[in-house]
């Protein structure tokens, strides 16, 4: 049987494929298993500095396997009740809390939880004949996978309890209209468009980009007298950073400066 998770390193960019082609890589218990452990594996590797992830075949993720989910619902087996928090919540929270860049090389269609996982990236580029649906409704669940948090912070409420209600696909262009997505590319040119901002964040500054992403986290639930101290909090810890002393330099020497990520 194929690896329902494809890993692969290249120039410190980790590339996780979802790999259940047959299914439009639908989330079985196996490859959500599979999944967490590669995000936590990358997040504690400093040799990654970078992440994609993506789906293999002609469908970015579908969501959760319902097939599985029928099986084990008719088997009275409790595990498709504890799936969202056994598996979901700490998936989409390794993806948000990465400390570093995690870009969703949308291939397909991303629906339902396969949505929430691109929902929680720092990126999004899309094929322009992908698309996104959240079908939660449509098989009478709420939202999981983050959806909740992400997608009004991406497109704010309305639009967000709008695409939630209705469970109707909307293309890639759609989504680029509404800030879902970052950019839009044929679906030829969307491993190297990913692979090439992968690789340009992976040769930052890996620390401070890790500090960005906490601080507009952190922000999101706060006061502003919160954030500020947040930010002093995190400003201090940056300053003592080796790529902050050697950027600092190279700008004063008129050189390009060479981050090492640390």
């Amino acid at each position: 049987m194929a690896d329902v998770l494809l890993v692969d390193r290249t120039d410190s960019v980790a590339t996780l494929t979802l790999n259940r082609p047959e299914s439009m890589n639908s989330l079985s218990v196996e490859l959500k298993l599979a999944l967490l452990a590669a995000l936590q594996e990358a997040a504690a590797d400093a040799g990654v500095r970078a992440v994609v992830l993506t789906g293999a075949g002609r469908g970015f993720c579908v969501g959760q396997d319902l097939r599985e989910h029928v099986a084990l619902l008719e088997a009275n087996d409790p595990g498709p009740l504890r799936t969202v928090e056994e598996h979901y919540n700490p998936i989409v929270e390794a993806l948000a809390t990465m400390p570093k860049p995690v870009i969703a090389a949308v291939n397909g269609m991303a629906a339902g939880a396969g949505a929430g996982l691109t929902f929680a990236c720092d990126f999004r580029i899309a094929a322009n004949n992908a698309g996104f649906l959240l079908a939660f409704a449509n098989v009478g669940l709420t939202l999981d996978s983050g959806v909740s948090w992400t997608l009004p912070r991406l497109i704010g409420s309305a639009r967000a309890t709008a695409l939630a209600l209705l469970a109707e696909p909307i293309t890639t262009q759609a989504a680029l209209d509404m800030g879902i997505v970052n950019a839009m590319v044929e679906p030829e040119h969307l491993a190297p468009a990913a692979h090439e901002l992968a690789a340009r964040l992976a040769g930052g500054p890996t620390a401070a980009y890790a500090a960005i992403k906490q601080s507009i986290a952190y922000a999101s639930a706060s006061t502003l007298t919160e954030a500020l101290a947040k930010e002093s909090e995190l400003q201090v810890a940056m300053g003592a950073t080796e790529d902050h002393r050697t950027s600092t330099a190279a700008f004063v020497a008129k050189q390009k400066p060479v981050f090492l990520g640390r």
